[in-house]
């Protein structure tokens, strides 16, 4: 994910019997231990929602929550958008800038939580060249640009899978934000799912995003996973 400089628990596991002796705190501080022995800066653990003791150990260690993972299930009828609000593709000329911007702005969401420079901007360029090899022509690709009563007022990226869709990136343009924009890009979102035949929906949200977490939460979404890191010192 950002190269030899970060360490990732993949799994940890205690055993029934063994679980409440502090075995797990063990097996955590080891595995720091060998990330630290590797050269590492950094360690990461994912935790599922409904693991509440798993979380406790973690935040108990010193690990933060960098960002949750968020789902929905989505019915059989697409929502309808706001009087005056439509959405069509975007342009090819609008894709180049929107892809700049939206580069810039991933990498600084990882520099502010503490990820240097170089490997927060080294993972932006990687992700988007992974998720969009072609463009706007991308298989599975939806960029959408929402227009209320004719002017241009956000952005939605939705990407299709097998059995969901998932939000990469949802954005109001700032001279058009507290306006109720940001609910019509998600409905947006659910009502493409759906006539894609997609009864699932998906997004991350980065910690302290308040407003989106509670934009979120108010239209359905629960949590499913934790993404949490610690820095090794």
């Amino acid at each position: 994910m950002f190269g030899d400089a970060v360490a990732r628990i993949t799994k940890l596991r205690i055993d029934e019997p063994d679980r409440g002796r502090g075995r797990g705190t063990v097996a955590a501080l080891a595995a720091e231990e060998v990330a630290r022995g590797w050269g590492c800066r950094r360690i990461e653990a994912t935790v599922p929602a409904d693991a509440a003791a798993a979380f406790r150990l973690a935040t108990a260690l010193g690990y933060v929550v960098r960002n949750r993972g968020m789902e929905k299930s989505l019915g059989d009828t697409p929502p309808e958008l706001p009087e005056g609000s439509r959405a069509r593709p975007m342009t090819e000329a609008e894709f180049g800038p929107w892809l700049e911007k939206g580069e810039e702005d991933y990498a600084r969401s990882w520099i502010e939580r503490g990820v240097p420079e170089a490997e927060a901007r080294a993972k932006s360029e990687r992700d988007h060249a992974t998720l969009l090899p072609e463009g706007l022509a991308t298989h599975g690709t939806l960029i959408s640009v929402l227009e209320h009563e004719g002017t241009a007022v956000g952005v939605l990226w939705l990407a299709l899978r097998a059995d969901s869709a998932f939000v990469f990136d949802v954005e109001t343009y700032a001279a058009h934000r507290g306006k109720g924009h940001g609910r019509t890009l998600m409905l947006l979102a659910e009502a493409q799912a759906i006539v894609e035949g997609r009864r699932a929906i998906g997004l991350n949200v980065f910690a302290g995003n308040t407003p989106a977490e509670r934009l979120y939460a108010s239209l359905g979404y629960e949590t499913k996973l934790y993404a949490m890191y610690k820095p090794l010192v």
